[in-house]
This record gives C-alpha cells, sequence and structure tokens, in this order.
C-alpha cells in the first residue's frame, strides 16, 4: 500500500524503490545492486561520491540486515503508520568537500530507515542537529526528513555500517561487509578533511581502522576511545585529527553521561580545527 511522504505529499511504497522521487534519493531505477560482500568491494570502486552514495542506497549484501530493515518499513511503529518508509540503506550526507566528518555507527529502524537521511527523525538525531545549529555548523536546528532544507556547513556525516541493525547492534561480520563503502566514501572526502568526529567507540574503532586501510599512521599502542580525545592521523601526505564524543543516544543524554554544553564543545573544537 502506497502512503503519503509527510513533506511532499506523494505517494510512496515501504521500502521506497530506488528513483521513485524520494527526496534526495541518490540512486536510479538502474544503479547497481551488490548482493554480497564481493560485490560490495567490487562496486565501492567507483569515481565520484554521488554514485557511491547511489549505490549504497541500493545494497543488499547482508540478508539479516535487509530482511530487518525491510520488515520495519512494511510494519511500522504506530506512531508512524501513516508514513512511507524508506526502508533502505542509508548514504552519507552533507558537504561535498567538508572541513568535518562526522562518523557514527548505523542508522535507527524508524529513524533514518523511515525518513533517508543518516540521524533524522530520532532523539539522538534531534539533539545532534540542535548542538549543530548552535555552533554554526548546521542552518536549522531539526532534521524532521530528507528533502525539508536542512543543509550543513563545511560538514558531512556518515555511518560505519548503512543499514538499521536489530537491537542497533551490527554483527562484525555486517560491519566488514559495510566497510568497502565506509572507506570508499571516506576516502573522496579526505583531501578537504581536517578533522573527524567519531560518536561512540564502534564509530571511533571502525574509523581508525579506514584510516589506517588508507594508508594511515594510527596510533600505537591502539588509541583509546573517550569524549573530547584527540589524535593527529598522518595520512595520504597530510594530517587529520581524529576526535572522539560519547554517541547522542538517549542512554547518554538522558542519564547527563553526555551533556549539551559537552556536545557543542566536541563541534566547537571541531569547527576550529576544520578552519570554519
Amino acid at each position: 500500500m502506497k502512503l503519503p511522504h509527510p513533506l511532499t505529499g506523494e505517494l510512496f511504497e515501504s521500502p521506497v524503490p530506488p528513483g521513485s522521487g524520494w527526496p534526495e534519493d541518490p540512486a536510479e531505477a538502474g544503479t547497481p545492486v551488490a548482493h554480497n560482500p564481493a560485490e560490495v568491494v567490487e562496486l565501492a570502486r567507483v569515481d565520484g561520491l554521488a554514485e557511491v552514495d547511489a549505490r549504497v542506497s541500493v545494497c543488499g549484501a547482508c540478508p539479516r540486515l535487509v530482511a530487518w530493515r525491510e520488515d520495519v518499513a512494511r510494519v511500522k511503529r504506530k506512531s508512524f503508520a501513516d508514513q512511507p518508509y524508506w526502508g533502505r540503506p542509508i548514504a552519507g550526507w552533507g558537504d561535498t568537500a567538508p572541513r568535518i566528518v562526522i562518523a557514527g555507527l548505523a542508522p535507527a529502524a524508524n529513524g533514518g530507515n523511515r525518513t533517508g537521511r543518516v540521524f533524522t527523525g530520532d532523539r539522538s538525531g534531534d539533539w545532534l542537529f540542535a548542538s549543530l545549529f548552535r555552533v554554526g555548523l548546521a542552518n536549522q536546528p531539526t532534521s524532521e526528513h530528507a528533502g525539508d532544507g536542512l543543509r550543513l556547513r563545511g560538514a558531512r556525516m556518515i555511518a560505519a555500517v548503512r543499514c538499521a541493525p536489530p537491537a542497533n547492534k551490527p554483527t562484525p561480520g555486517e560491519r566488514d561487509t559495510c566497510n568497502p563503502w565506509f572507506r570508499r566514501e571516506l576516502e573522496l572526502v579526505l583531501p578537504s578533511t581536517k578533522v573527524i568526529v567519531c560518536l561512540g567507540k564502534f564509530g571511533f574503532d571502525v574509523l581508525l581502522g579506514a584510516l589506517e586501510g588508507l594508508g594511515g599512521v594510527v596510533p600505537r599502542p591502539r588509541a583509546k576511545f573517550g569524549h573530547g580525545v584527540e589524535y593527529v592521523v598522518p595520512v595520504q601526505g597530510r594530517e587529520v585529527t581524529v576526535m572522539g564524543s560519547f554517541h547522542p543516544s538517549q542512554q547518554n543524554t538522558f542519564t547527563g553521561k553526555l551533556t549539551e554544553q559537552m556536545q557543542d564543545a566536541v563541534l566547537t573544537r571541531a569547527k576550529v580545527l576544520g578552519g570554519l
């Protein structure tokens, strides 16, 4: 059954077929689809950020994640039962030549998996985008849905795993299968990137591994994650500062482990390091 998009009113199936007109959909009906890890490796070898985004957004290489994200899209949370769900992998989003990259874990089942944009439509996204707006890295304080007019200023968001995982916990195999997408996107934006903010330990570890895979000299012994930590990583003839930040999950924000002041301080520091 087709349902109206909450912003445009256009009718869509859940999950949304590529190229059907969903706002900010990077793919077309004929975009190549990866069906297994080997095909991810092959299809990630492509020039151009737009094509990487398109191929990411139709990936079907992890059977458990495909089944979960599509089941959530069809069944829907009761409060969103009148909306179509994106129900596909989430591409990176933001500036195509960023000074700041923000690396997270994975989209939420009823957040990015519903709206079609990373960190959008859930409490974590509400917290993060409000902070980005306060420090001047976003043009508005809310991120409700792809196509809502939000723009990032000198920043880009990417996720270590592009599909919403059950219980928000991808398996190591799913993480590794998705890694070529992450690494290729990172490689394409590295020439402009000065600082990378990692939201949580999972994103921090995947990011350091990706930098090492791109020839980066990561700290030895292995860098330890913490809120506000900074490490300078030489990579591809330049230096990139890697920062840690507690993830803006409700577990952290509701308990006071992560406050607005702490979040703003990390993003303000990233803005300074990024020369913005």
